[in-house]
């Protein structure tokens, strides 16, 4: 049995690991890799397998980075089982075909700049009818219950508490009588959090693919988190100003939505008349999936909606599904509060209200999940003087806020606490999902702390266990070479950042006061910096 590492290892993003037995190939997980412009690389690569052999892929939930290139993966040749829970397989419904029309726009508007600079159009890396076309290998299976896939394979679906349907998957193999069980832990849960139930306890395991987001960290209390935010838009709506809410349109949104409502109907609060504007059609529909699947809450929201106080519904929430009501919001007069796609802030209707509020002294930009690295909200979030939205460079001068407590995933506490309830500990544990200092501050604890074999997954390594359950690495490093382009274009991104503050320094501390110097100067940064893109063009290509 093989156990291969193509996405989330060694990073955050683009979940995808390959399970071989002697007869039959799994996937688990085929996840869009995001953040930096290395992403678009290793989401347009050929896949480490041939999708046409694929017989089961086992999706632990709905996120993009964990479903993102199901589209593609069929377009190649796949046509297997997709087997999930129900609340995952109807959240793609809505979310791959969303995906897929990103892919469309973000192309269009490439292909609009290629075309004008005589450099060759690109293709969308899927489509919205591609993306529908993959629903149609989608299967639903319930949680706890085990279920054979066939002679050699068994599963069993059981609640990670990290999004509406997510799961943690134990998959048993049998091989010459004998059988291994391997959990996935897909994205394990933060505990009481809103509206989630926590995740399962697993018994056993003698292999562990853990995920370590929060390797590194613990959270606070949630409890202070709320009344966090609560300061945060009570001090923001004195000054007049806005507080934009960047979320993730499944599982963030709707959390933040029940804080919203606590907070409005508490007797002290100041907020109970300020409009909320829910500024993403994908969060709308997404809401409307968790209202549908009402079961797998937690018990403290089942017996809100028994007395009838619904979650996400109260007064002067405005929901905004068209463009032109999405444009309208930024002429709003008064304070409001915009909870709007996407949650790194990459892409969608969040950047048109970045671009409108970011420069503003009296609004606040709170972050309520992962940025990951090269995102836009990760480089707000560490500081960033100046970014460019939309061509257009914008001063930061709002408050940054981060609510560090709001986290869908576990952190370094809740992970230990949760492998430490395992009745027989597993033989061995792979660390992936997690960005190096997480992966080694997490290493180091379950290490020393719990005693347990514990490795850190690399991308593209295979992984051979015996039935004598011993572990061999087969294989390592057939990726590197994406490893060398992302060091480029991360030395030349900041270079191009260098210059340019450097010019903004010289002309702040008056070394350059000739107007016309000025503009000559920023002129030919300018063209050294197409002459590097262009360089960077012919490296990747070629």
């Amino acid at each position: 049995m093989k156990i291969s590492f193509y996405g989330a290892a060694e990073m955050v993003t683009g979940s995808c690991y390959l399970l071989e037995t002697k007869n039959f190939k799994v996937l688990i997980d085929c996840g869009m890799f995001q953040g930096d412009s290395e992403s678009d690389v290793l989401n347009r690569a050929v896949f480490n397998f041939n999708p046409s052999e694929i017989d089961y892929l086992l999706l632990t939930h709905a996120h993009i980075d964990h479903s993102g290139r199901i589209p593609l993966l069929v377009k190649r040749g796949f046509h297997g089982k997709i087997i999930c829970t129900k609340a995952t397989m109807e959240l793609c419904g809505i979310m791959l075909p969303d995906s897929g029309y990103i892919q469309e726009m973000e192309v269009e508007w490439v292909n609009r700049k290629n075309q004008r600079a005589g450099k060759p159009l690109i293709e969308p890396l899927y489509n919205v009818m591609d993306a529908q076309n993959s629903l149609k290998y989608f299967q639903a299976f319930p949680y706890n219950i085990l279920t054979s896939l066939n002679d050699e394979i068994q599963i069993r679906f059981n609640n990670a508490g990290h999004i509406l349907g997510a799961a943690i998957v134990e998959v048993y193999v049998k091989e010459n009588d004998k059988v291994i069980k391997i959990v996935f832990s897909g994205d394990l849960g933060n505990k009481d959090i809103p509206i989630m139930q926590n995740p399962s306890i697993i018994s056993d395991a003698d292999y562990l693919i853990l995920e370590s987001t929060y390797g590194n960290k613990n959270h606070k209390d949630i409890r202070n988190t709320n009344l966090f935010l609560l300061d945060i838009i009570t001090d923001t709506i004195e000054k007049g100003g806005n507080v934009v809410i960047p979320s993730f349109a499944v599982g963030r949104t709707q959390e933040i939505l029940y804080m919203l409502n606590m907070l409005k109907e508490s007797k002290f609060s100041k907020i109970k008349e300020i409009p909320v504007f829910i500024d993403s059609p994908l969060a709308i529909d997404a809401t409307k999936v968790f209202e549908n699947n009402w079961d797998l809450f937690d018990n403290e929201t089942k017996e809100l909606i028994k007395k009838g106080d619904h979650p996400f519904e109260f007064p002067n929430l405005i929901l905004t599904e068209t463009a032109e009501e999405s444009k309208a919001i930024n002429f709003h007069k008064g304070s409001s509060i915009i909870v709007s796609a996407s949650g790194m802030c990459d892409a969608g209707r969040i950047k048109h209200h970045l671009k409108h509020n970011l420069w503003r002294g009296n609004s606040s930009i709170v972050f309520a999940g992962y940025q990951a690295k090269g995102t836009l909200g990760r480089r707000i979030l560490d500081g960033e003087k100046k970014v460019k939205i939309f061509g257009e460079e914008i001063l930061i001068n709002s408050n940054i806020y981060n609510l560090d407590g709001l986290s869908g995933h576990a952190d370094k506490n809740g992970i230990i606490e949760w492998i430490s309830a395992f009745r027989k500990k597993p033989n061995k544990i792979f660390l992936t999902h997690g960005e190096e200092e997480s992966l080694s501050a997490l290493y180091h604890e379950i290490k020393e702390e719990l005693g347990i074999d514990v490795e850190i997954a690399k991308l593209g390594e295979t992984i051979d266990i015996d039935i004598d359950a011993e572990v061999y690495v087969t294989s390592k490093y057939p990726i590197d070479s994406h490893y060398e382009i992302k060091e480029l274009k991360d030395r030349v991104e900041k270079m191009k950042y260098d210059m340019e503050d450097l010019l903004h320094k010289l002309m702040y501390k008056n070394i350059i006061v000739d107007n016309t110097k000025y503009e000559e100067i920023k002129l030919k940064i300018k063209n050294l910096q197409s002459q590097i893109e262009n360089l960077m063009d012919v490296i990747i290509n070629d």
